[in-house]
């Protein structure tokens, strides 16, 4: 206890032993602080947890959507989409427009979108190009594709020049020429005449 606070302890004393009525007021008025004092901190923490607990609830139902509408797209069990983040990005990029050379949601081509996509949902970095993204993966068979792979395209140009991140159930994501980032099936005509090869990054 410093000086200071044993004058005023002191003095406190004094007046309590002179007139003793004034300590009955004194310690009524001290239980009275500290009872609002202590209502007003649990009303604080409970609606600070109400509102946590509400925005984590708006977080889990937007996610929740996201996973629906992607496992009817892929025709597949919600259950079967564990890997959110993947979903998360692919819902935030579907649609951006495509552009030669591009690597953002202004526009972008398809070795930038898998570049960009594993970038930021698998930590790891990737070449920027669809043929080398093809020489620096490991060659797998079309019946061992996972999530994550890549697929990679020979489009009229005698050397692999597109490439799409698989999903599930036959469907790949990537940045088409025409509509942007889309999802589409290996099995659709086109796509299965100019499929060349599938990779895993290492």
């Amino acid at each position: 206890m410093s000086c200071q606070s044993s004058r005023h302890y002191a003095l406190i004393l004094s007046v309590v032993r002179k007139q003793p009525h004034i300590y009955l007021y004194v310690l009524a008025l001290g239980l009275f602080i500290a009872s609002c004092s202590s209502h007003k901190k649990v009303v604080v923490t409970k609606n600070t947890e109400t509102n946590t607990s509400q925005a984590e609830g708006k977080k889990t139902d937007k996610t929740e959507a996201i996973l629906q509408k992607y496992a009817a797209i892929l025709s597949v069990d919600e259950k079967q989409l564990k890997n959110t983040a993947l979903y998360i990005f692919i819902n935030d990029w579907y649609g951006v427009p495509y552009k030669y050379g591009g690597k953002d949601k202004q526009g972008v081509d398809c070795s930038g979108f898998s570049m960009t996509l594993y970038n930021t949902v698998y930590h790891k970095q990737i070449s920027p190009s669809a043929k080398t993204q093809a020489e620096e993966s490991k060659k797998i068979d079309a019946s061992d594709l996972k999530e994550g792979d890549l697929v990679f395209f020979d489009i009229n140009s005698g050397k692999i020049s597109h490439v799409g991140v698989y999903l599930q159930n036959n469907k790949f994501i990537h940045a088409s020429t025409k509509k942007g980032v889309i999802i589409n099936d290996l099995n659709e005509p086109y796509y299965k005449k100019y499929f060349v090869r599938s990779g895993r990054v290492k």
